[in-house]
């Protein structure tokens, strides 16, 4: 890690593991776009934004995986914004899920395996945005971080239904926000989880 701070930085001023942490996320989100190295949606999620992101975690930063959410955490609190997430969720994506046929029409073949298919999906997305971003940004810019990881996430969000996409910079914020308050991305990934899975059951007419 010094010796790539040694390159980066030199006389700039450039940040070396804030330089690292953009360009990575930006490529890893940018290959998930045109390209899928698995085959699955789900299994590139583990690989580009957990699997790379974490390698780089213990082999450049030398860092455990802890230091970036992957842990419990205050897990009464997490257990409770996850319940309080869920609850308040629940009847707006049901208002917005049940009358947009944007949304029913991207969603409505997405429901076979759904579960786990969706679990893996999310739990990679919750991994680079509110672990990998959120925790790597915070050491220099602290809270700032909330707002910083919220922009890659809206915009990998680009090309899904308008409504869904134009509410995440305010989603991820509320996700990061959750993993700052308790050291902890999986709350939001359960949170996250949740919803994905609900938007596609009544996107798709499930509960009809």
């Amino acid at each position: 890690m010094l010796r790539i701070k040694s390159l980066l930085v030199g006389k700039h001023g450039i940040d070396g593991r804030i330089a690292l942490l953009t360009v990575l996320s930006t490529l890893l989100i940018t290959v998930d776009y045109y390209f899928s190295p698995t085959g699955y949606n789900h299994f590139d999620s583990i690989l580009l934004y957990i699997i790379i992101p974490g390698l780089c975690v213990l082999i450049i930063f030398r860092e455990p995986l802890s230091v970036y959410g992957f842990k419990l955490g205050d897990w009464k609190a997490g257990l409770l914004f996850t319940l309080l997430g869920c609850v308040v969720m629940t009847p707006v994506i049901w208002y917005l899920g049940s009358r947009n046929s944007a949304m029913h029409s991207y969603y409505q073949y997405q429901v076979e395996g759904l579960a786990w298919k969706k679990g893996l999906e999310m739990l990679g997305w919750e991994f680079i945005f509110r672990g990998w971003l959120l925790f790597g940004y915070a050491k220099k810019y602290g809270p700032d971080a909330l707002w910083l990881q919220a922009v890659p996430f809206a915009v990998a969000h680009l090309g899904k239904p308008m409504v869904e996409a134009l509410s995440t910079i305010f989603g991820g914020f509320a996700f990061g926000w959750i993993a700052w308050r308790t050291g902890s991305f999986l709350y939001g990934f359960l949170i996250h989880w949740f919803i994905g899975m609900l938007i596609v059951l009544i996107s798709s007419g499930a509960f009809s």
